[in-house]
């Protein structure tokens, strides 16, 4: 690790000028990501911009009119374990309960976990099927993106010089239940290779609205919008869910690695989008079994 100057902003605008003053330095948030990168030498910042003082980047707080608010700095386990997301984004605390490990729920950040850009990660893919918006803050202004509208490729965010991510918004949502589900190479590995996140209004066994993301496995966390048309105003059964699947993974363009090429990749989220899908519904024929 090479030397760096550390500084503490103690204002959204102040961290702001600093990140423009020092366009080759580092922000961080909750810093897992960033040690890392650090001890590896893959970054070798002149400056560290550590946010932890600055407090209009902290809190979780809910309005009927406004929904919920999740300030960027709330870690993974706060999240978790916050009545008001527990109540309102269940499946959001569901998936932050589950994100990786101990270590990063109780040191990492939401709004880091955002800007840090990881396709192999869980918050993007469920912030979208919760229809988030993503708040941008510098000294020159405010800007809301979508979740889709700020994730734009692999490691690389909507962010522009001098912009920090202040808060999530989750409005009121018209949906009654939701999932996130993952798929892990190993029982001994955090970070997931495919992703499911789906939010859903549900009339019995119909399906009368639906929002499904897949991802971990693409470049971007994915809307699979044909999917969602395909199955809007359905009775659900095994074979609708099936078909809904098909189609889905259809949608996606998905990455290959060393962790796992794109067929493999393809297959995965065909089946962990059918098994979610049967387990809401449990429709008859089907062999509901958890995809988490």
């Amino acid at each position: 690790m090479k030397d760096f100057d550390y500084l503490e902003p103690e204002s959204i605008a102040e961290a702001s000028e600093m990140m423009l003053a020092h366009p080759d330095g580092s922000v961080m948030a909750g810093g897992t990501a960033l040690m890392l990168a650090l001890r590896q030498r893959m970054v070798t910042p002149s400056h560290i911009i550590s946010l932890r003082r600055i407090r209009d980047l902290r809190g979780i707080t809910y309005t009927p009119a406004e929904g919920l608010r999740i300030g960027a700095l709330a870690l993974h386990a706060e999240v978790a374990r916050s009545p008001l997301v527990r109540q309102h984004a269940p499946m959001l605390a569901d998936m932050a309960s589950r994100l990786a490990n101990p270590q990063v729920r109780n040191q990492g950040t939401i709004g880091g976990n955002l800007c840090y850009g990881d396709p192999a990660t869980d918050p993007p893919s469920c912030l979208l099927a919760l229809n988030a918006d993503v708040v941008l803050r510098s000294a020159h202004g405010t800007r809301i993106l979508k979740v889709d509208q700020f994730a734009t490729d692999y490691f690389v965010t909507a962010l522009e010089p001098g912009e920090i991510v202040s808060e999530i918004r989750i409005a009121p949502s018209t949906f009654d239940t939701g999932y996130h589900a993952r798929f892990l190479r190993t029982a001994a590995e955090h970070r997931p290779l495919v992703n499911f996140a789906i939010s859903l209004r549900k009339q019995g066994d119909v399906c009368a609205d639906v929002r499904m993301v897949i991802g971990a496995s693409t470049r971007v966390p994915t809307r699979l919008r044909k999917a969602e048309d395909l199955m809007k105003g359905k009775t659900v059964t095994a074979r609708l869910a099936a078909e809904v699947a098909e189609l889905g993974v259809s949608e996606i363009e998905p990455i290959s690695d060393i962790r796992g090429d794109g067929s493999f990749r393809r297959e995965m989220a065909r089946t962990v989008c059918r098994r979610t899908i049967e387990d809401l519904f449990n429709p008859a024929g089907s062999a509901a079994t958890s995809a988490a």
